[in-house]
């Protein structure tokens, strides 16, 4: 039932949602800029790039098109197309595409609407499947998981932080496309509020790990000692690796079987048929001092992927997380749920899909070679609208000459309307001259 307000009008609680206004926002609300993505492919692909797209979006969650569909007719519309009738009207922020030929996958990363575009070679990727089915224990992908976004950790991209230590650039720092590479992939997710942030939301790490050319590659290559060949060499290229990973908690201090009753769900418990006494199970020996049941005896080895063996990773808790109570000392773990991306930049666009060429792996030219390049297109862009300009004032100009023979032809009609009403006025018959009247309006309606 509607409860009454203080003025006695009947409010609907359940129904009506209280509109917020734009203005009200504050500028610190989180959900007022957050970055959202939207992963596609375009064109023909193979099942395998249309799971990794899955993947993507699932790393991507919560602030993506999880179940966004490519219509496979339109699969070659541009990035253009899709920032001007997906991405402006959903509030889209990056687009990543894929695209693949008959020997190589591409990635682009875009921002939208204006750009800049990154053009990637992709060299490897896993599946998630994959990764969870070489894994002892893999981790379920769980609501919990997807709720909030994942933390962002670059490394050796040669940033302020890390000056002082040698980088791939020989310790000149980060050159412009590799810090345009770490701020677009800090930008693609939710900024993180250190002073704010709570302990439960960070549940996930996503990696980007800059690696160095790898110099042992060969300079020139066999096949074409011209240089076409060699100049494709991707080991030649510091190359991106992409890795997700899941945090998880385990308590320290606490025997492992404990642990695992405390831990372990109603179908998963140990089987305690055999002992007498859940001491038995602890300790691994009954009362008498004999060894307790073989059918328990496997849980006291411990695992080689346990994280409290290494003391530097017990931490103490600043609050409550993932069921372990404040301040209690545990041991923190990444265990990858994929997927896995090795990339190789080729290409930087000014543009979402288009503009000047910032950087270009395999092309490099001279300022005075950009400078003509630049000053070639500007003079065919300048062509380009004067012959737009050219063709506006033709077309304007027919429209004008147009739009006077209508008027006249207009006016001669009523001239003659008026001429013939007068002589009906005056008692005289049209005649012959009425006759002429209308062939000369079948002859202006020929001309017409």
């Amino acid at each position: 039932m509607a409860k009454r307000s203080v003025s006695g009008r009947k409010e609907k609680k359940r129904t009506h949602v209280a509109v917020v206004e734009e203005s009200s926002k504050l500028p610190s609300d989180p959900n007022s800029k957050v970055p959202k993505s939207l992963v596609i492919r375009r064109g023909k692909t193979a099942p395998e790039v249309a799971e990794l797209v899955q993947d993507l979006r699932q790393m991507m969650l919560p602030y993506t098109a999880i179940y966004f569909q490519e219509d496979s007719k339109n699969r070659k519309l541009t990035l253009q197309h899709y920032s001007k009738h997906v991405a402006l009207p959903m509030g889209i922020s990056h687009i990543m595409a894929f695209s693949q030929t008959e020997n190589r996958l591409n990635f682009r990363l875009g921002r939208t609407p204006d750009g800049p575009t990154l053009h990637f070679r992709v060299n490897q990727f896993t599946l998630s499947k994959h990764i969870r089915a070489l894994q002892k224990r893999p981790v379920s992908y769980t609501s919990g998981l997807r709720t909030n976004p994942p933390v962002v950790v670059t490394n050796n991209f040669g940033d302020s932080s890390s000056s002082s230590k040698p980088d791939n650039t020989g310790g000149r720092g980060a050159e412009p496309h590799i810090k345009l590479m770490r701020i677009t992939f800090q930008n693609m997710f939710p900024a993180i509020n250190v002073a704010t942030v709570k302990l439960s939301e960070c549940r996930r790490v996503v990696l980007f790990n800059l690696l160095p050319p790898d110099s042992s590659s060969n300079d020139t290559n066999e096949k074409d000692k011209d240089g076409e060949d060699s100049s494709k060499d991707l080991t030649k290229l510091p190359r991106v690796e992409m890795r997700h990973y899941a945090i998880q908690a385990t308590a320290v201090g606490v025997h492992r079987r404990v642990r695992k009753l405390a831990s372990s769900s109603r179908r998963n418990l140990p089987n305690l048929h055999k002992v007498q006494d859940i001491a038995d199970y602890v300790t691994g020996q009954t009362a008498s001092g004999s060894t307790a049941a073989s059918s328990v005896a496997s849980d006291a080895a411990p695992s080689d992927s346990e994280a409290e063996d290494d003391p530097r990773h017990t931490i103490e808790l600043p609050d409550s997380y993932m069921g372990h109570r404040k301040s209690q000392k545990s041991a923190l773990k990444l265990v990858e749920i994929g997927p896995r991306l090795t990339l190789t930049l080729m290409k930087v666009e000014k543009g979402l899909g288009q503009g000047d060429v910032l950087y270009h792996a395999h092309v490099q030219k001279s300022a005075e070679e950009v400078a003509a390049l630049k000053a070639k297109k500007d003079k065919e862009a300048a062509l380009k609208e004067e012959r737009r300009e050219t063709q506006n004032m033709n077309v304007e100009k027919k429209r004008k000459a147009a739009e006077e023979k209508r008027e006249a032809k207009k006016r001669r009609k009523e001239q003659r309307q008026d001429a013939i009403m007068e002589r009906l006025r005056n008692g005289v018959e049209p005649g012959d001259n009425e006759d002429e009247s209308v062939r000369d309006d079948n002859d202006d309606e020929s001309e017409s």
